[in-house]
């Protein structure tokens, strides 16, 4: 018989006009890496904050059975004080503090008349990142770290806690794959030491690689729960439950038809903001009407610095270089001269930058072109509903309206409105940084059609990733990008991952 330290019973949840979670159940078992899957918007988040106490007991219908007891949260910290522990994807750590402050902020390390023993908490904080694998001293300010290493205090952090149950929400969506290996390999290390793991994620290979058993939930429903030891399991498989279809190709499908040249990129040299460095230098590049132009590279090669560089030099400084869109060159010296000038910006960064989270779909489509709507300074309401409706319907964004709250929508969506909002300026060249990073294979999908619908329609796109398929699957050239140099240019009929690579590490190889 199983040996079950969780199980979910009968789980409803509702929001206002929405149901997220009908009818949910989920068994985990003792000293497993059990994995959810599902669409953004599928219930997965939700799940686990009901879970973790975030939405707490009376808020939702069902029952949470732990260690064999029926429990009931009230807030975060009764989940935490019998074991339970969530890393939500938005990491809850402070920048300005340092490792072990940050460890142990809530729960300080006290001595003598009440005051904080920093000693016995740089100790414990320094036992903590050893066995995390994080070569760190406890008194660096967190802000200091990598992405990769704050995932990594997280974890600490939860060790702290004395976890028995390890909740993970996308932990490696915004890691590359040498900091996805190593929490992976940590996960199995927690695994081996009796500690029970949930994961959410999108990135298939990962879950068939680390998991144990994974549960599927599709539109707030469990689907089915698989395990892994079978050998049955594939990803193909893991889709059909997350998307109800076979997603015959991860990539749509595109006749190429390149026409003329729309944009070109000449010498292009960006300086670090405060450093002395070059982050771009020399690059040269362009992207013709009806294509997919990719840049790939290794993280810190330069992509973003030279996407936002050349959208109106919204990064660096000293910029040099000669920009051309459709054969007239052109000086944009802001975001909205390059607006103008007919080059939108889609950016990896879509909560901070791409969107206004707390305002609705209506509101965030028409913000890079007010004007379009506007007659004396005087936005025409009806016509931004309008707007904001066509492409709610064409893009299919999932809302029940255009007055609902950007933050409020999944992943996948927020990137539908982040394109939305750049289609309403009507460019040129459409520059996607990362376009569907956390987001599920069924919401990339949607993505990829849409480029696919841009360029039929004769607009150019480049394309920004960092993964290899991705950039094969959907672009007719990629360039390549190492130590902010062009080292490659390959029509995508002769490139391939290895290829790829070789050009993406081969500045740090003359280097060496």
């Amino acid at each position: 018989m199983a040996d079950h330290i969780l199980e979910m019973r009968s789980i409803t949840k509702t929001f206002p006009g929405v149901k997220a979670l009908e009818d949910v159940n989920l068994a985990v078992e003792r000293g497993e890496i059990h994995a959810i899957c599902g669409e953004n918007g599928a219930g997965k988040s939700t799940l686990m904050k009901v879970l973790s106490g975030v939405y707490p007991t009376g808020s939702y219908e069902g029952e949470i059975v732990y260690n064999g007891e029926v429990v009931r949260f009230g807030g975060i910290r009764d989940s935490e004080h019998v074991g339970i522990v969530i890393i939500h994807q938005e990491l809850a750590l402070v920048p300005y503090l340092s490792i072990a402050e940050n460890i142990f902020l809530g729960s300080e390390r006290r001595g003598r008349f009440g005051l904080i023993d920093w000693n016995a908490a740089n100790a414990a904080a320094g036992e903590l990142l050893r066995s995390v694998g994080l070569d760190e001293n406890p008194v660096t300010p967190v802000g200091q770290l990598g992405v990769g290493k704050q995932q990594l205090v997280e974890i600490a952090k939860a060790l702290s806690k004395d976890v028995k149950l390890l909740i993970l929400d996308e932990p490696t969506a915004a890691l590359n794959d040498t900091d996805s290996e190593h929490l992976l390999g940590l996960l199995r290390r927690l695994r081996d030491r009796g500690i029970t793991c949930i994961m959410i994620s999108h990135k298939l290979n990962e879950i068939t690689a680390v998991s144990d058993n994974v549960t599927v939930i599709r539109d707030g429903r469990t689907v089915e729960t698989l395990s892994l030891a079978s050998g049955e399991v594939t990803q193909e498989r893991i889709i059909r439950g997350m998307v109800g279809r076979d997603l015959e190709s991860y990539y749509p499908e595109r006749e190429s038809h390149p026409g003329e040249e729309v944009l070109r990129i000449e010498d292009w040299t960006v300086w670090h903001p405060t450093q002395d460095r070059k982050v771009v230098d020399g690059a040269s590049l362009t992207v013709r009407a009806g294509e997919v132009v990719g840049i790939a590279g290794l993280m810190g090669a330069g992509r973003t610095e030279l996407a936002m560089s050349v959208f109106g030099r919204a990064y660096g400084r000293n910029i040099s270089g000669r920009l051309f869109v459709h054969g007239k060159e052109i000086r944009p010296h802001n975001v909205s001269d390059a607006i103008d000038a007919g080059i939108a910006y889609a950016t990896e960064d879509r909560k901070h930058y791409g969107l206004n989270l707390i305002e609705d779909i209506r509101r965030n489509v028409s913000a890079a072109a007010l004007g379009k709507l506007s007659t004396r300074g005087f936005v025409n309401g009806n016509e931004e509903i309008k707007v904001a409706e066509g492409y709610r319907q064409s893009m299919n964004v999932k809302a029940p309206s255009v007055t609902s709250v950007v933050g409020k929508l999944s992943g996948g969506n927020q990137q539908k409105v982040v394109l939305s909002k750049w289609l309403f300026t009507d460019p040129e060249v459409l520059i996607l940084d990362e376009p569907t990073r956390g987001i599920d294979v069924g919401a990339k999908y949607e993505i990829y059609t849409i480029i696919n619908r841009l360029v039929a329609a004769g607009k150019a796109v480049l394309v920004i990733s960092s993964e290899l398929p991705e950039l094969l699957g959907i672009c007719d050239r990629i360039y390549t990008l190492s130590a902010g140099r062009i080292t490659g240019e390959v029509p995508v009929a002769q490139a391939t991952q290895e290829n790829l690579m070789q050009l993406m590490t081969k500045e740090k190889e003359l280097a060496a």
